[in-house]
C-alpha cells in the first residue's frame, strides 16, 4: 500500500508493545521491515505477554521498563521516527478502585513520554490510543468527534487527559501527534485471565470453555466492534499521514450490533455454550453508558480508513487462535 511506504525501514517505538494491540502492531511493522523497539512494563493486570511477540522475537528489540522514569523515556524515544503510544491501563473498574494507579498509568506515563520527545526528539510522530469512553453516555447517535466529552469513570477522565496532553504537545511544542478513539477492539493476543478489561475477551473465554455468559440488563445495548487488524491499519494510516497531525479520530463499525446478537453470534462461532440475562451489578451499572456507536466518517474521509473484517469472520479467527494457544492466555 503506498501510504505505508514511509513506514518501511522506519525506526518505530511501540509502548505497551507486548500487550494486545501493541503486539499485533509489532507483527505488522516487522512485515514492513521496520526497526521495531517494544517497551512494556509487564504489569500483571495490563495485558503484556511475552508469548504475544514470540513469533517475531528475533526481529524486534524488547525493553521492560516503566515509562514514568524520565531517563528511561528519554533514551527510548531518541532517534525514533514513529512512536505508537499504546501503553496504559484500560480497566474501567480498576480505575474506580485504584484511581491513583490509573493516574500513573494513563497520565504521568504519557506526560513523561511527551516531555522526552520535546526534549530529545521533536521530529518524531506520535500516535496515541485513546478511547470512546471519553464521550461517556451519548447525547446522540452515531457519536462524531464534535460530541461533548463527559466520561463516566476515572479511566475515561485520565484517557481524555492523555489525549489532551498529546494535542497540546502538537500545537505548542510541535511534536506531531494524532489520537484515535478506539471502540470495542477484539482479536488474538488479548488479556483473557480476568474480566476487568471489557466484556468481549471474557465472553470469548467463556464461550470457548462452554460456560454460561451472564449478559447484563436486557442485552439490547448497541455497540460497534473492530477486529484488531483493522485497528492496526488505522494506527499505521495515522502515523503515515501529515494530515492527521493534531487531529482526533473515531474508529467504529457499521451497523451497530446489540450485545445479545454479539453473544449469539459468538456462541454460533464457538459451536456451543449458552447465555442468560442477569441484573447489572451496582458497580457496573453506575458507569454503564447505554447504547454507543461511532460516526467514523472523519477518518474515512481524511485517511481512507474503514473496517474490513466482518464480525463473524473476526470472531472465527479469534476463537481459532485461542483454541490453539489457550495455555498462554488462560
Amino acid at each position: 500500500m503506498p501510504h505505508l511506504d514511509v513506514l518501511r525501514h522506519a525506526r518505530c517505538l511501540v509502548t505497551g508493545g507486548m500487550g494486545f494491540i501493541g503486539s499485533n502492531l509489532a507483527h505488522r511493522l516487522v512485515a514492513l521491515d521496520a526497526d521495531v523497539l517494544l517497551v512494556d512494563s509487564l504489569h500483571p493486570d495490563h495485558g503484556g505477554n511475552p508469548f504475544n511477540v514470540a513469533a517475531v522475537r528475533d526481529r524486534v528489540e524488547v525493553t521492560v521498563a516503566d515509562l514514568c522514569d524520565r531517563d528511561s523515556a528519554a533514551a527510548l524515544v531518541r532517534g525514533r521516527d514513529f512512536i505508537f503510544n499504546l501503553a496504559g491501563q484500560v480497566s474501567h473498574l480498576d480505575s474506580m478502585r485504584d484511581p491513583f494507579g490509573d493516574l500513573e498509568a494513563n497520565c504521568r506515563t504519557h506526560l513523561t513520554l511527551l516531555e522526552a520527545c520535546r526534549a530529545t526528539n521533536r521530529g518524531v510522530k506520535v500516535v496515541y490510543a485513546s478511547t470512546r469512553q471519553v464521550y461517556g453516555r451519548p447525547d446522540y447517535l452515531p457519536v462524531d468527534e464534535q460530541h461533548a466529552v463527559h466520561p463516566t469513570d476515572i479511566n475515561g477522565v485520565h484517557k481524555l487527559a492523555g489525549e489532551r496532553y498529546h494535542k497540546i504537545y502538537n500545537h505548542v511544542h510541535h511534536v506531531r501527534t494524532t489520537s484515535l478513539r478506539l471502540t470495542n477492539t477484539y482479536g488474538p493476543r488479548q488479556l483473557m485471565r480476568h474480566n476487568r478489561q471489557g466484556f468481549v475477551p471474557w465472553f470469548i473465554r467463556l464461550a470457548i470453555d462452554g460456560e454460561e455468559i451472564g449478559l447484563f440488563g436486557d442485552g439490547e445495548q448497541l455497540r460497534d466492534f473492530n477486529y484488531v487488524d483493522d485497528v492496526v491499519d488505522a494506527l499505521l494510516r495515522a502515523a503515515a499521514s501529515d494530515a492527521a497531525d493534531g487531529e482526533v479520530f473515531n474508529l467504529g463499525a457499521s451497523p451497530a450490533v446489540s450485545l445479545r446478537r454479539f453473544t449469539e453470534q459468538l456462541l454460533e462461532v464457538a459451536g456451543g455454550g449458552r447465555y442468560r440475562l442477569v441484573p447489572f451489578p451496582p458497580d457496573r451499572k453506575i458507569i454503564d453508558i447505554g447504547d454507543y456507536y461511532a460516526d467514523y466518517g472523519k477518518i474515512e474521509r481524511m485517511l481512507g480508513w474503514q473496517p474490513h473484517v466482518p464480525l463473524a469472520d473476526g470472531l472465527g479467527r479469534t476463537v481459532e487462535y485461542y483454541r490453539r494457544h489457550k495455555e498462554h492466555y488462560w
